[in-house]
């Protein structure tokens, strides 16, 4: 590799981590808004928020870093053009080719880098945020009693608790319990905690009373304890099973599925979800050249590149809407399935074609003077 090579490909792969890095920034308070009721409702600790956040980073890097790798090309040759450096490396005898190592270079890393995460780290991750927030909403240990609030699980029973202490203890304890319609019971107590043992979460109450209307008679019987236990479990229920949608699914798995295993319209979306990771990745490379390929061979204006620029910018943004739309109709039909590689395949061809082939001949100014004469 070159020196002038090294110099630009350090200046891209700067600028690519820093636009990044901001950008996911960004995502990610975003993104964490979606999980402030889960901390409020649910008693999610900071810990469990912080690794729910990060479990979806993976997935929005796919998204995230062909843009900013655009944006970085853009901005470099850009850059090299308005400081005139670029002229002296073309007086050097560099080709479009040469000069568009560096874009080259970078989108294959991170096109090798978009499969590692597309084809193994994003199907791990969104399975494993999948299966926490899961166990989050529908697991009672996971789930802490709220203070001053009536906290409902399941069918029928009501627990309410006045206040907690630093230590976990419960104060004001009362609990209503219907889980037996014909035999509804009113628990209060000074105190309690929130157990957990081998067969499930319980709560345990400490001095206080037991009240129980006898059905057919109306009588109120009265029974006062020193402890007294609650469980949940009847109140809970069975957790169903889980459906684990396209997206967690391993490469194989995609592979493997067929229409009678998950449904028709469930088998359309998995076999887009699986080409759409072999193809998401090559956008990577393609954005790149795309950049590279329409500033390079621009040649230099005084007035600047804005119009180079922003018809860069707004075929990148036709691509990748082209793209979008392509996939949401091949879940409709597998037919389109063969679009999704044209898609993605073509910003490459057209970059690289665009790179080799020799500048369009330019004819003088007294040669069209004569024509048109």
């Amino acid at each position: 590799m070159s020196g002038i090579t090294r110099y630009i490909l350090r200046q891209m792969v700067v600028g690519m981590l820093f636009v990044s890095i901001a950008l996911t920034c960004v995502l990610w308070l975003t993104q964490s808004l979606r999980f402030v009721e889960m901390i409020v409702n649910k008693g999610l600790s900071i810990g469990s928020f912080l690794k729910l956040t990060m479990l979806l980073m993976p997935g929005f890097l796919v998204v995230i870093v062909p843009i900013s790798l655009f944006a970085v090309v853009l901005f470099t040759y850009n850059k090299l053009i308005s400081d005139r450096e670029m002229v002296v490396l073309r007086a050097a005898g560099l080709s479009h080719m040469a000069l568009a190592r560096p874009a080259l270079v970078l989108g294959s890393a991170t096109s090798l880098f978009g499969y590692l995460l597309s084809c193994w780290i994003i199907p791990a991750t969104v399975r494993d945020f999948h299966e926490m927030q899961w166990t989050i909403r529908n697991d009672i240990t996971n789930v802490l009693l709220q203070e001053g609030v009536f906290n409902k699980f399941g069918e029928g029973l009501t627990i309410y608790v006045r206040s907690r202490t630093p230590a976990g203890e419960l104060l004001g304890v009362l609990v209503h319990d219907r889980r037996n319609p014909a035999r509804a019971i009113t628990l209060m107590a000074e105190k309690g905690a929130l157990v957990y043992t081998e067969t499930g979460p319980r709560v345990l109450m400490i001095n206080g009373n037991r009240q129980e209307v006898t059905p057919g008679t109306g009588k109120l019987s009265l029974l006062y304890f020193d402890s007294y236990t609650v469980d949940f479990a009847t109140a809970t229920g069975a957790k169903p099973d889980r459906f684990r949608d396209a997206r967690e699914r391993s490469l194989l798995e995609l592979l493997q599925v067929g229409g009678g295993d998950v449904g028709p319209q469930e088998y359309r979306r998995f076999k887009v979800e699986l080409h759409s990771r072999l193809t998401a990745p090559l956008y990577n490379l393609g954005f790149a050249l795309l950049a590279a390929a329409i500033l390079l061979t621009a040649g230099f204006d005084r007035r600047g590149q804005s119009v180079q620029v922003l018809s860069a910018t707004g075929l990148m943004v036709v691509v990748q809407a082209t793209a979008l739309g392509v996939s949401n109709v091949a879940t409709g039909n597998l037919a389109w399935l063969p679009m999704l590689y044209l898609v993605a395949i073509l910003p490459i061809a057209f970059g690289l074609w665009v790179l080799a082939r020799p500048p369009w001949p330019r004819r003088s100014a007294r040669v069209l003077a004569a024509d048109t004469a």
